[in-house]
Protein backbone atom coordinates (compact mmCIF):
# COMPACT_ATOMS: atom_id res chain seq x y z
CA UNK A 1 0.00 0.00 0.00
CA UNK A 2 2.80 2.43 0.90
CA UNK A 3 4.60 1.61 -2.30
CA UNK A 4 1.43 2.24 -4.31
CA UNK A 5 0.86 5.64 -2.67
CA UNK A 6 4.49 6.57 -3.22
CA UNK A 7 4.13 5.68 -6.89
CA UNK A 8 1.06 7.93 -7.19
CA UNK A 9 2.90 10.90 -5.71
CA UNK A 10 6.09 10.21 -7.63
CA UNK A 11 4.45 9.99 -11.04
CA UNK A 12 2.01 12.90 -11.33
CA UNK A 13 1.11 12.88 -15.00
CA UNK A 14 4.02 13.75 -17.25
CA UNK A 15 5.68 16.08 -14.72
CA UNK A 16 7.96 15.21 -11.85
CA UNK A 17 7.33 16.42 -8.32
CA UNK A 18 10.19 18.89 -8.67
CA UNK A 19 8.63 20.48 -11.76
CA UNK A 20 5.23 20.74 -10.09
CA UNK A 21 6.71 22.41 -7.02
CA UNK A 22 8.70 24.75 -9.25
CA UNK A 23 5.60 25.76 -11.24
CA UNK A 24 3.46 26.49 -8.21
CA UNK A 25 6.31 27.95 -6.14
CA UNK A 26 7.26 30.44 -8.87
CA UNK A 27 3.64 31.49 -9.19
CA UNK A 28 3.49 32.06 -5.44
CA UNK A 29 6.62 34.23 -5.50
CA UNK A 30 5.35 36.40 -8.35
CA UNK A 31 1.94 36.64 -6.65
CA UNK A 32 3.72 38.40 -3.76
CA UNK A 33 4.91 41.03 -6.25
CA UNK A 34 1.31 41.41 -7.44
CA UNK A 35 0.20 41.80 -3.83
CA UNK A 36 2.75 44.55 -3.19
CA UNK A 37 1.88 46.32 -6.45
CA UNK A 38 -1.82 46.40 -5.58
CA UNK A 39 -1.05 47.54 -2.03
CA UNK A 40 1.13 50.48 -3.08
CA UNK A 41 -0.94 51.60 -6.08
CA UNK A 42 -4.30 51.60 -4.25
CA UNK A 43 -4.95 53.96 -1.40
CA UNK A 44 -7.95 54.95 0.68
CA UNK A 45 -11.37 53.48 0.09
CA UNK A 46 -10.45 51.78 -3.20
CA UNK A 47 -8.07 49.38 -1.44
CA UNK A 48 -9.50 45.98 -0.55
CA UNK A 49 -7.31 43.61 1.44
CA UNK A 50 -9.59 40.66 0.69
CA UNK A 51 -9.39 41.32 -3.05
CA UNK A 52 -5.61 41.65 -2.81
CA UNK A 53 -5.30 38.27 -1.08
CA UNK A 54 -7.65 36.79 -3.69
CA UNK A 55 -5.24 37.91 -6.42
CA UNK A 56 -2.43 35.86 -4.85
CA UNK A 57 -4.64 32.80 -4.50
CA UNK A 58 -5.91 33.18 -8.08
CA UNK A 59 -2.34 33.23 -9.39
CA UNK A 60 -1.48 29.97 -7.61
CA UNK A 61 -4.76 28.32 -8.64
CA UNK A 62 -4.28 29.25 -12.30
CA UNK A 63 -0.75 27.84 -12.24
CA UNK A 64 -2.08 24.66 -10.61
CA UNK A 65 -4.77 24.25 -13.26
CA UNK A 66 -2.28 24.79 -16.08
CA UNK A 67 0.09 22.29 -14.49
CA UNK A 68 -2.68 19.69 -14.39
CA UNK A 69 -3.83 20.38 -17.95
CA UNK A 70 -0.37 20.33 -19.54
CA UNK A 71 -0.67 19.19 -23.13
CA UNK A 72 -3.78 17.07 -22.52
CA UNK A 73 -6.40 18.50 -24.88
CA UNK A 74 -9.23 16.33 -23.56
CA UNK A 75 -8.50 17.37 -19.98
CA UNK A 76 -8.30 21.04 -20.95
CA UNK A 77 -11.73 20.90 -22.62
CA UNK A 78 -13.19 19.23 -19.55
CA UNK A 79 -11.63 21.86 -17.30
CA UNK A 80 -13.04 24.70 -19.43
CA UNK A 81 -16.47 23.08 -19.30
CA UNK A 82 -16.30 22.78 -15.53
CA UNK A 83 -15.18 26.39 -15.05
CA UNK A 84 -17.83 27.73 -17.44
CA UNK A 85 -20.56 27.07 -14.87
CA UNK A 86 -18.91 29.47 -12.39
CA UNK A 87 -20.24 33.01 -12.45
CA UNK A 88 -18.29 35.92 -11.04
CA UNK A 89 -20.43 38.80 -9.82
CA UNK A 90 -17.93 40.71 -7.72
CA UNK A 91 -18.31 44.45 -8.25
CA UNK A 92 -15.02 46.15 -9.06
CA UNK A 93 -14.37 49.45 -7.27
CA UNK A 94 -11.58 50.47 -9.61
CA UNK A 95 -11.11 49.86 -13.31
CA UNK A 96 -7.49 48.92 -12.55
CA UNK A 97 -8.75 45.82 -10.75
CA UNK A 98 -9.49 44.27 -14.14
CA UNK A 99 -5.82 44.66 -15.05
CA UNK A 100 -4.76 42.84 -11.88
CA UNK A 101 -7.16 39.98 -12.59
CA UNK A 102 -5.69 39.51 -16.07
CA UNK A 103 -2.20 39.83 -14.60
CA UNK A 104 -2.77 36.98 -12.16
CA UNK A 105 -4.24 34.77 -14.87
CA UNK A 106 -1.36 35.39 -17.29
CA UNK A 107 1.27 34.77 -14.61
CA UNK A 108 -0.50 31.58 -13.59
CA UNK A 109 -0.61 30.37 -17.19
CA UNK A 110 3.06 31.18 -17.80
CA UNK A 111 4.18 29.46 -14.61
CA UNK A 112 1.90 26.50 -15.26
CA UNK A 113 3.58 25.81 -18.60
CA UNK A 114 7.09 26.55 -17.31
CA UNK A 115 7.72 29.95 -18.96
CA UNK A 116 9.17 31.52 -15.82
CA UNK A 117 11.25 34.09 -17.68
CA UNK A 118 8.22 35.48 -19.52
CA UNK A 119 6.24 35.63 -16.28
CA UNK A 120 9.08 37.35 -14.40
CA UNK A 121 9.95 39.94 -17.06
CA UNK A 122 6.32 40.73 -17.86
CA UNK A 123 5.45 41.07 -14.18
CA UNK A 124 8.45 43.33 -13.60
CA UNK A 125 7.38 45.71 -16.36
CA UNK A 126 3.73 45.73 -15.25
CA UNK A 127 4.80 46.24 -11.63
CA UNK A 128 6.80 49.37 -12.48
CA UNK A 129 4.10 50.81 -14.74
CA UNK A 130 1.31 50.30 -12.22
CA UNK A 131 3.49 51.53 -9.38
CA UNK A 132 4.11 54.79 -11.22
CA UNK A 133 0.72 55.45 -12.80
CA UNK A 134 -1.26 53.84 -10.00
CA UNK A 135 -0.40 56.63 -7.59
CA UNK A 136 -1.46 59.34 -10.05
CA UNK A 137 -4.82 60.72 -9.02
CA UNK A 138 -7.21 62.54 -11.26
CA UNK A 139 -7.69 65.56 -9.02
CA UNK A 140 -7.69 68.26 -11.68
CA UNK A 141 -11.44 68.91 -11.47
CA UNK A 142 -13.38 71.10 -9.09
CA UNK A 143 -17.12 70.79 -8.54
CA UNK A 144 -18.98 73.89 -7.42
CA UNK A 145 -22.35 72.99 -5.88
CA UNK A 146 -24.77 75.85 -5.26
CA UNK A 147 -28.30 75.67 -3.89
CA UNK A 148 -30.76 78.53 -3.69
CA UNK A 149 -34.30 79.57 -4.51
CA UNK A 150 -35.72 79.26 -8.00
CA UNK A 151 -35.70 83.02 -8.37
CA UNK A 152 -31.91 83.15 -7.94
CA UNK A 153 -31.09 80.48 -10.54
CA UNK A 154 -30.22 82.89 -13.35
CA UNK A 155 -28.28 85.17 -11.01
CA UNK A 156 -26.17 82.23 -9.80
CA UNK A 157 -25.32 81.22 -13.37
CA UNK A 158 -24.41 84.76 -14.32
CA UNK A 159 -22.13 85.27 -11.33
CA UNK A 160 -20.36 81.92 -11.75
CA UNK A 161 -19.71 82.44 -15.47
CA UNK A 162 -18.56 86.01 -14.86
CA UNK A 163 -16.28 85.06 -11.98
CA UNK A 164 -14.56 82.22 -13.82
CA UNK A 165 -14.62 84.03 -17.19
CA UNK A 166 -16.67 81.26 -18.83
CA UNK A 167 -14.20 78.66 -17.56
CA UNK A 168 -16.97 76.86 -15.64
CA UNK A 169 -19.36 74.38 -17.21
CA UNK A 170 -22.85 73.70 -15.90
CA UNK A 171 -23.10 69.91 -15.47
CA UNK A 172 -26.25 69.44 -13.36
CA UNK A 173 -29.33 71.58 -12.82
CA UNK A 174 -31.76 70.07 -10.33
CA UNK A 175 -34.81 72.07 -9.36
CA UNK A 176 -38.23 71.80 -7.80
CA UNK A 177 -41.04 74.30 -7.31
CA UNK A 178 -39.18 76.35 -4.70
CA UNK A 179 -35.45 75.68 -4.99
CA UNK A 180 -32.68 74.85 -7.47
CA UNK A 181 -29.34 73.09 -7.15
CA UNK A 182 -26.64 73.75 -9.72
CA UNK A 183 -23.37 71.87 -10.11
CA UNK A 184 -20.58 73.48 -12.12
CA UNK A 185 -17.37 71.76 -13.22
CA UNK A 186 -14.11 73.62 -13.76
CA UNK A 187 -10.43 72.82 -13.85
CA UNK A 188 -8.28 73.19 -10.78
CA UNK A 189 -6.07 75.62 -12.67
CA UNK A 190 -9.04 77.89 -13.45
CA UNK A 191 -10.23 77.76 -9.85
CA UNK A 192 -6.82 78.64 -8.40
CA UNK A 193 -6.29 81.45 -10.88
CA UNK A 194 -9.66 83.09 -10.25
CA UNK A 195 -9.46 82.58 -6.48
CA UNK A 196 -6.71 85.20 -6.40
CA UNK A 197 -9.39 87.88 -6.72
CA UNK A 198 -10.36 90.08 -3.79
CA UNK A 199 -13.48 88.03 -3.06
CA UNK A 200 -13.86 84.26 -3.18
CA UNK A 201 -16.59 82.64 -5.22
CA UNK A 202 -18.39 81.70 -2.01
CA UNK A 203 -18.55 85.34 -0.88
CA UNK A 204 -19.78 86.41 -4.30
CA UNK A 205 -22.57 83.84 -4.33
CA UNK A 206 -23.62 84.49 -0.73
CA UNK A 207 -24.12 88.13 -1.67
CA UNK A 208 -27.05 86.90 -3.77
CA UNK A 209 -30.27 86.73 -1.81
CA UNK A 210 -31.72 83.31 -0.94
CA UNK A 211 -28.55 81.29 -1.64
CA UNK A 212 -28.74 78.37 0.82
CA UNK A 213 -25.24 76.86 0.52
CA UNK A 214 -22.10 76.80 -1.60
CA UNK A 215 -19.98 73.62 -1.64
CA UNK A 216 -16.60 73.26 -3.36
CA UNK A 217 -15.51 69.66 -3.99
CA UNK A 218 -12.18 68.47 -5.35
CA UNK A 219 -13.10 65.54 -7.59
CA UNK A 220 -10.69 62.64 -7.80
CA UNK A 221 -10.68 58.85 -8.13
CA UNK A 222 -11.43 58.37 -4.45
CA UNK A 223 -14.98 59.63 -4.89
CA UNK A 224 -15.95 56.57 -6.92
CA UNK A 225 -14.90 54.33 -4.04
Amino acid sequence: MKKYLYTLFENSGTLSNREIILHIGTALIISIAIYLSYYFSHRGTVYSKKFNISLCIMTVLTATVMTVIGNNIALSLGMVGALSIVRFRTALKDSRDTIYIFWTMIVGICCGVGDYFVAAVGSGVVFLVLLFFGTVKNDNRILLVVRGSRDTEQNIKSEVFRYFRSGAMLKVNNSDRNSAELIFELSKRTYNKCSENNKSISEVLYDINDVEYVNIVSQNDEISG
